[in-house]
């Protein structure tokens, strides 16, 4: 099991989360968080032909996976502190472009190239050295998350371990349950489990806090080598050239190529609304159809968090199910040369069948 000593260091000063009740809100903003980064990266992904961009397919779903992964290990901080972790709410699925949870950080649903790049870009960007913690209004995911941590810190100074993680073990989830990540899922139970799991969520994202390109883990693609973090990986796609040992955020990848081809990538409408197109048409009717599925993948979730942990199992297989449909939908022509696109929108629970 990896090692979850507590390396990262965070500003000091008073701790702008100061009750548990602050506590559990913030952490389910971070579950909010870890699901807005989703749409997007399906977006890209499913704008991408495997067969003739697998290496960037394989960028983008790795993500994909551990931002799943991520918000697991969310739900579990918010249960280990007595919360309950909320998905299926009109709130986690706002029209895009949106804004990124509690930040003016910008989010659109795009075809993958130049312009969703410098998007997971600024999605990912490591926290400036020394800079502070966050706890709303974040300019970077790392300096949100480091506010968690001192807010967990201080309570558990105050209050003790025991009254903090006051959640249900049972509502924990771990193993292996998500595939195609390095990373580990494991149950909150302490203050220890807590900084692993904060650390987990924000090294696979940044790198190590001591300012590396690479996350601490094998990479599961390639296992001779180390692997790079999300923003590392996504300046590899930019550059068109990977990290090796050796490499530093100062120098850039200096290893082997990476092709991606422009052409072989399906121009999806950037940001569409069902608005668009009028009900009943062939492509409002898929939209709503792919909108359903991915509330009911939501619904899973939910449901996985909060005392039913089979039901990830479910959720994996309404995966495949989105996939399938976001295929057909972008082979669907629209206007101006573009193909239609999921909207993820979101659809009441009694509308659903």
């Amino acid at each position: 099991m990896k090692d979850l000593t507590p390396q990262r260091t965070v500003a000091t000063g008073p701790a702008p989360i100061t009750t548990l009740d602050d506590l559990r809100e913030h952490l389910q903003w971070a579950v909010e968080l870890e699901h807005a980064t989703l749409p997007p990266y399906l977006c890209a992904l499913y704008s991408l032909e495997p067969e003739h961009n697998p290496e960037a397919a394989e960028v983008v779903g790795s993500v994909f996976a551990e931002e799943m992964l991520h918000l697991a290990l969310a739900a579990n901080l918010l249960n280990a502190v007595g919360g309950r972790p909320r998905l299926d709410m009109p709130e986690m699925l706002p029209p895009y472009p949106r804004r990124l949870p509690h930040s003016d950080l910008e989010l659109s649903l795009l075809p993958f190239g130049p312009q969703a790049l410098e998007m997971f870009l600024r999605l990912e960007r490591p926290a400036p050295p020394g800079a502070p913690a966050e706890a709303d209004g974040y300019e970077t995911i790392g300096q949100f998350y480091a506010a968690i941590e001192q807010g967990l810190r201080h309570l558990c100074e105050r209050l003790g371990e025991r009254e903090v993680f006051c959640g249900d073990p049972a509502r924990q989830v771990s193993g292996g349950r998500f595939r195609h990540t390095a990373g580990g899922l494991f149950a909150v139970e302490d203050l220890e489990s807590a900084l692993g799991a904060l650390r987990e969520i924000v090294e696979q994202g940044e790198g190590t806090a001591r300012g590396e390109v690479w996350d601490g883990d094998q990479d599961i693609f390639h296992p001779d080598r180390d692997e790079v973090a999300h923003y590392y990986r996504f300046r590899e796609l930019q550059l068109g050239r990977r990290y090796r040992r050796g490499d530093t955020p100062q120098s850039g990848p200096t290893g082997e190529t990476i092709s991606v081809d422009p052409a072989a990538v399906r121009p999806m409408r950037p940001n569409p609304r069902l608005s668009d197109h009028a009900p009943g048409s062939a492509i409002r009717t898929a939209q709503d159809g792919f909108n359903r599925v991915y509330c009911t993948l939501l619904n899973q979730l939910e449901q996985a968090f909060n005392g039913d942990p089979k039901l990830l199992g479910a959720a994996v297989g309404t995966m495949y199910a989105l996939k399938a449909q976001a295929d057909a939908l972008m082979l669907m022509p629209d206007v101006d040369g573009t193909t239609a696109s999921p909207t993820f929108g979101y659809v009441p629970p009694e509308s659903r069948s």
